[in-house]
């Protein structure tokens, strides 16, 4: 039988805030731009531009964009990046900074938004405003914040295999408009046995993310503590549910002949899951620092990405 394991990363240990200031000399810098177009290639040269201007050492990932838009910089794989950077900019949308997370967060490495995607609630630094908030952030005027990783290993044929994401590991129906049985282990706790779409498990950063369409609560950065959101139940008493976030979790897909399942990563990632399989969830302590412009926050995020009402 194949066994899945999903790990939720944290920062292990703290019951402090984990919002700081982050005051460093950056030496050399990675852009992940691996999406194409006319608004990644400006905004990718406005940044070029900045770093050049403080005479810092700049690679940028290789790919058809970094041809094209600038020739003349050095290139590197992402892991080359992540090895010798001291900060990672990622161009591009929410898309690009879950990508770039999976990548960075186990290099230690801070990672910085520029947004060029439809939310961008992580993105957070807007194209209008990168010279601005770009220098400021190189001369130490930024906040970084700990956030939540995803880790999922899982036996195949040849041996141990690794996936990651930041916001939310999902398990659903392989097969369009079918519903899936599973059985919930808390702790190794019998929970619930549930037939439904599937289940999301979410982190913190997620909750504002596929776990918010689908009715689970908002959760603050902070918090240590993952929701599951069940996906369209057959039950009328069916919520989400928040857990500690030292919890381990345990889903074991039933065995009915022919119902396969899909465990998918930030919707980026996703493997097949067959009938008596199992997905482990808990955490582990390796957390992304995310960086922001200093004096963002994440009630003000949720005020402009969500619409919230404003004084």
């Amino acid at each position: 039988m194949i066994e899945f394991i999903a790990i939720l990363s944290f920062n292990a240990g703290s019951k402090e805030p984990r919002l700081g200031q982050l005051q460093m000399a950056y030496k050399q810098v990675g852009i992940f731009s691996s999406i194409s177009g006319p608004l990644v290639a400006e905004s990718l040269k406005r940044v070029v531009a900045v770093l050049a201007a403080r005479d810092i050492q700049t690679v940028i990932e290789v790919s058809e964009l970094a041809a094209t838009a600038t020739p003349s910089l050095q290139t590197a794989t992402r892991e080359a990046i992540c090895r010798s950077a001291d900060l990672v900019i990622a161009i591009g949308g929410d898309g690009s900074m879950l990508s770039a997370a999976r990548d960075v967060a186990a290099f230690g490495v801070p990672l910085l938004g520029i947004n060029r995607g439809r939310l961008g609630f992580l993105a957070d630094v807007s194209p209008e405003d990168i010279e601005t908030q770009l220098n400021a952030v190189l001369s130490g005027e930024s906040e970084s914040e700990a956030h939540f990783l995803l880790e999922g290993s899982f036996a195949e044929a040849q041996g141990m295999a690794i996936a990651t994401a930041l916001n939310e590991v999902t398990i659903h129906s392989a097969t369009m408009a079918r519903m899936i049985e599973f059985d919930l282990y808390i702790d190794d706790v019998f929970v619930y046995k549930q037939s439904s779409d599937g289940l999301i498990i979410s982190s913190p950063t997620g909750s504002t993310a596929y776990a918010l369409s689908a009715g689970g609560p908002i959760m603050h950065p902070s918090l240590d503590a993952m929701v599951l959101v069940p996906m369209f139940p057959h039950s009328l008493n069916s919520r989400p549910l928040v857990v500690p976030g030292d919890s381990e979790l345990r889903i074991t897909l039933g065995d009915k002949l022919g119902a396969e399942a899909k465990v998918s990563f930030d919707s980026q990632l996703e493997f097949l899951m067959h009938p008596g399989e199992s997905v482990r969830v808990r955490k582990h302590p390796e957390p992304l620092q995310l960086l922001h412009p200093r004096g963002q926050n994440f009630y003000g995020v949720c005020r402009s990405k969500l619409g919230w009402a404003s004084r």
